[in-house]
């Protein structure tokens, strides 16, 4: 699904070119929006896609944590153990934002690993040295393609002013551990670079 990493990056640089254009997002309202005035959804009006989102994206902050932590006591490389310490720092803080919206909207969020993340903690548990390595590296590749699509799509199609703020604040950090994750990759494999760190950085939404 994600074998065209130039694609992933053309796909979320087109998603959030528009972003703050979006954000309050008056033509994605659900129906029963309460409105703070004409046009304007009240504080913590949320749409099925900023449910949606905070779903996901809990779920995949919290994976991102367990595998760091995980990661950081069993990696043998350095640069794998230090990637791994930098996930637990922001998605720690990543997920206590996304936690604190959460409630002010009432949207349940996920507090164990879903059934995917769990599969793959599941095989690294499996694996030791460079081959732990590779494997837990390469998931996060997909989990950060994942992750910066995801954040796009909550820019442009949220209605929670606040969710998409914090998505747009997200999304240049997610862009970077990707982009440290292919490089990392690259160190441990031979395997080329191929997503462009300008055109990655180029990418990121500034919050306004």
């Amino acid at each position: 699904m994600y074998r065209n990493p130039v694609a992933v990056l053309t796909t979320i640089m087109l998603l959030s070119s528009t972003a703050f254009a979006q954000i309050g997002n008056p033509a994605g309202m659900g129906a029963d929006t309460k409105m703070s005035k004409p046009g304007v959804p009240a504080p913590h009006q949320t749409n099925n896609q900023d449910r949606l989102f905070a779903q996901l994206a809990a779920a995949g902050g919290l994976a991102e944590v367990e595998l760091g932590r995980m990661a950081s006591g069993k990696a043998e490389a350095n640069a794998a153990t230090q990637f791994a310490e930098v996930m637990v720092r922001d998605h720690t803080e990543a997920n206590a934002k996304l936690k604190e919206l959460g409630e002010a909207a009432k949207i349940p969020l996920p507090e164990t690993l879903d059934p995917d993340h769990q599969v793959v903690r599941d095989q690294l548990d499996k694996l030791s040295g460079t081959p732990f390595d590779i494997a837990y590296i390469k998931a996060q590749i997909v989990d950060h393609q994942k992750t910066a699509q995801l954040l796009a799509w909550e820019i442009s199609l949220g209605e929670d002013a606040e969710m998409q703020r914090l998505a747009a604040s997200m999304l240049p950090i997610v862009l970077d551990h990707l982009r440290r994750a292919q490089e990392i990759n690259a160190e441990l494999t031979g395997a080329a670079i191929r997503l462009p760190a300008q055109a990655m950085a180029a990418s990121g939404p500034k919050p306004q």
